[in-house]
């Protein structure tokens, strides 16, 4: 028998990939998604599950209708900013709806989760590139949110023996490379969509002097000024959760597992603006803004844990073939 994998967030950006990537592997799916944020036409061909966290009915309705053997949960709000100014609306969704997933798995049987955790959790890294052991200080309340429920699943596993692995992941990039899902926020706060969108309004004829493209700091102690993040593209972290999904499948999980996911290397935003125009043939041009309170310099991960625990490993580490596919 097929499993069966409710993707919680399912219609989001890494949502919407995982959903593909596990039919591919051939799994049975069941997105759950409240649309705030998701697209319903990114589902693809599974069951939509319309509903909320922060609803106990409707977490009850889902697992009833459906024999659910884990959970993938992608669907913490995610906007550092967004969460500075309206922290209960993030404390609300990623501790309050997280929890609320955590008893309704509890009420149904469920006891294996993969968890969508972040490299936010770190705050200011005190060395490069940052391990799993590294103090998790984080300085924003969307990265406490998490850092929240990663304590959380270790109580839990103690307590219920609830199954899991965080991924914590760095800068999520790039599209399927078949075109079979993209990348949409609203609004959009990555900064490669944000360079493409830039080329595309240049392709269409707009002036490339009128750039609304911002550089947040050229003064950041690295070798051009503007500071450095690790990319890794979302094939590699749907991957990644296909694997951590497999290790609790077949019951060699310890309790709460936590895993960096990062390619490893870094690119500054200067490096990724020149990528992007040769990718696209277009002259990009930008505006040097502040640096943005809290903005580290340099954020890049070691994923050596999860290659030796996991067997993963980045296979997109190419920064022009992980624009090209968000691009394309």
């Amino acid at each position: 028998m097929l499993r069966k994998i409710l993707v919680v967030g399912g219609a989001g950006y890494i949502g919407s990939h995982m959903v593909l990537a596990l039919q591919d592997a051939d799994y049975q799916v069941v997105v759950f998604d409240n649309l705030s944020r998701g697209f319903a036409d990114a589902v693809g061909s599974g069951p939509l599950v319309i509903g909320d966290l922060r609803s106990h009915a409707d977490l009850d309705a889902c697992f009833a209708a459906h024999r659910i053997d884990l959970v993938m949960h992608f669907a913490a709000l995610a906007y550092v900013g967004e969460s500075v100014t309206e922290p209960e609306l993030y404390y609300q969704n990623n501790v309050v709806g997280a929890l609320n997933l955590l008893a309704a798995m509890r009420r149904h049987g469920v006891n294996r989760l993969v968890f969508s955790s972040t490299c936010a959790t770190y705050g200011e890294p005190d060395h490069i590139p940052i391990t799993e052991n590294h103090p998790q200080r984080p300085i924003n309340p969307y990265g406490r949110t998490k850092w929240m429920i990663e304590q959380a699943l270790r109580d839990y596993a103690l307590a219920y023996g609830t199954q899991s692995v965080s991924l914590r992941y760095f800068n999520a990039a790039g599209c399927d490379a078949q075109g079979r899902a993209g990348e949409r926020h609203n609004p959009e706060t990555h900064l490669i969509p944000l360079v493409l969108a830039e080329a595309m309004r240049v392709k269409q004829g707009g002036n490339p002097a009128g750039t609304a493209l911002r550089v947040f700091g050229t003064d950041f102690p690295t070798p051009d000024g503007s500071c450095v993040r690790d990319y890794i593209h979302v094939a590699d972290l749907c991957q990644a959760h296909l694997r951590a999904a497999e290790r609790l499948l077949n019951v060699q999980s310890q309790g709460a597992e936590f895993f960096n996911l990062a390619n490893g290397q870094g690119f500054s935003v200067l490096e990724v603006i020149e990528a992007c125009r040769k990718v696209t043939g277009q002259p990009i041009m930008y505006r040097a803004e502040s640096r943005r309170a809290g903005d580290p310099a340099v954020l890049v991960g070691d994923a050596g844990l999860a290659g030796a625990v996991l067997g993963w490993r980045a296979e997109w580490t190419n920064l022009h073939q992980i624009i090209n596919t968000a691009w394309s």
